[in-house]
């Protein structure tokens, strides 16, 4: 059975870019017979917070999405520590003591538009006592090398990650885990084979290969699709973006998912409908391919839409 995921960071209540992904991973792993686990991504202790990742999955809920499984992301640490006992043993982890302020200094941008690394600090030892010694952030030393990659809706992901991007934040100072490896090692963990994501993450595909590939780990197919923009922002960065919380108190479930939908080009505008009425012949053919500019706050939650 093939298995996917919908991976959520809990920083804070659903909105409708949440809610919409969320949609489109689910339409995509039911219309398949696809094993679907919710993993909430709650490594980050500066912005989750258990009450965020409890909302965020009553939101879920109330909208109409269901999970064959649901997991949160901080109970496997074990998991991610021998990841980088392996990624140790290879000669790859190395202290990197650069400040965000030091590469902005550089002044490359990376695929992701976030200040590429220009791997300054390879060739660092790790303590004698091992990474788990070490006070600095963690890099990985990834292969150099140009990575071939298209996804399933045609997007050409190919990059050389270690030249474009640089190698990869693997440990923050505060010995958190960062995201590109928890991604990897959890996805393995799980045994996905389908990755539904939006396209913000795309440009950090080829990074998140080049770590599977050091770990020895299989590359699962990916599928990016469109946003939901407000006023210019993504709107999970948007500070003005509505949460599930207000629209909870004004709007039917059935009138939102039929307002995400028409915005994904499944339905007509003024529709209503719940989530299993979108899955008689779903496919990504039908789903708009542009992003989409919407006006959160519009009276009624009625679609303003432009393309992207």
């Amino acid at each position: 059975m093939s298995r996917s995921r919908f991976a959520p960071t809990t920083s804070g209540r659903a909105h409708p870019g949440t809610l919409l992904a969320g949609l489109l991973c689910w339409l995509d792993a039911r219309s398949r017979g696809a094993h679907l686990t919710l993993r909430l991504e709650d490594l980050d202790p500066d912005r989750c917070r258990p009450e965020h990742a409890d909302g965020l999955l009553d939101d879920l809920t109330w909208f109409g999405l269901d999970w064959d499984a649901c997991e949160r992301q901080s109970v496997h640490g074990d998991g991610h520590a021998a990841a980088l006992d392996t990624l140790a043993a290879q000669g790859r982890l190395y202290p990197s003591p650069s400040s965000r302020r030091e590469l902005a200094a550089i002044g490359r941008r990376a695929p992701d538009g976030g200040w590429a690394y220009d791997n300054r600090d390879r060739g660092r030892p790790l303590p004698t006592a091992g990474w788990r010694a070490c006070r600095e952030p963690l890099r990985c030393r990834i292969d150099d090398g140009r990575i071939e990659l298209r996804d399933r809706s045609g997007l050409d992901l190919s990059q050389d990650p270690a030249a474009e991007a640089g190698d990869p934040l693997v440990r923050r100072r505060d010995g958190v885990i960062a995201y590109a490896l928890a991604v990897v090692v959890d996805d393995a963990r799980l045994g996905i084979d389908r990755v539904v994501r939006g396209r913000d993450i795309a440009p950090g595909t080829a990074t998140q290969v080049a770590l599977q590939r050091a770990l020895g780990l299989a590359t699962p197919a990916y599928h990016h699709h469109l946003l939901l923009w407000e006023r210019g922002e993504k709107l999970s960065k948007s500070h003005g973006a509505i949460s599930a919380v207000e629209l909870r108190r004004t709007h039917r479930p059935e009138e939102l998912c039929g307002f995400l939908a028409a915005c994904a080009g499944l339905v007509a505008e003024g529709t209503t409908c719940r989530p299993g009425d979108l899955l008689a012949g779903f496919g990504w053919e039908r789903v708009r391919t542009d992003d989409v500019v919407i006006d959160a706050r519009t009276a009624g939650f009625s679609p303003r839409l432009s393309a992207g």
